[in-house]
C-alpha cells in the first residue's frame, strides 16, 4: 500500500532507491506496513468523536496508562493513536480485518508474524 501523500510516497521512494538491493523489499515492506497504518487511524476522522468516547477510553486504559494520559484533554485526544483505534473498533472498523483486506496476501501474513512476535515479547 502506497501513501497516500505525494511527499511520502516520494520520500519513501527516494530511500528505497537508495539501500542496498538486499535491504529494499524488507524496507519496502515495513512501509506498506505503516502506510496502510496511516490510511487506517486516519479513517477515525470521520467518526466525529465525544467526550463520552473519550471518557470510555480512558477508564478502558490500564492504571499505568491512564495515569500518563490524563492530563490530554479531548480535543487533544484526536492525535493519539490509542484512541484512533479505540474509536475505529467501536465502530466495527477493527485494524487485523482491515489490514488482512487491504494487504497483500503475502503483506498480511508477515504483518501477523510480526504482531506475534511483539506479543510473546511482552
Amino acid at each position: 500500500m502506497q501513501h497516500p501523500k505525494k511527499k511520502q510516497r516520494d520520500n519513501q521512494a527516494k530511500i528505497l532507491a537508495e539501500l542496498p538491493k538486499e535491504k529494499r523489499e524488507e524496507t519496502a515492506r515495513l512501509f506498506r506496513f505503516i502506510n496502510a497504518s496511516y490510511v487506517y487511524h486516519k479513517q477515525a476522522d470521520a467518526l466525529n468523536s465525544t467526550e463520552t468516547d473519550f471518557q470510555e477510553w480512558l477508564h478502558g486504559l490500564p492504571k499505568d496508562d491512564l495515569n500518563n494520559m490524563t492530563f490530554i484533554a479531548f480535543g487533544s485526544s484526536k492525535n493519539s493513536v490509542s484512541f484512533n483505534r479505540y474509536l475505529l473498533e467501536k465502530n466495527d472498523i477493527g485494524m487485523d480485518e482491515w489490514f488482512k483486506e487491504h494487504l497483500s496476501e503475502d503483506d498480511y501474513n508477515e504483518y501477523c508474524k510480526l504482531i506475534e512476535a511483539r506479543r510473546n515479547l511482552d
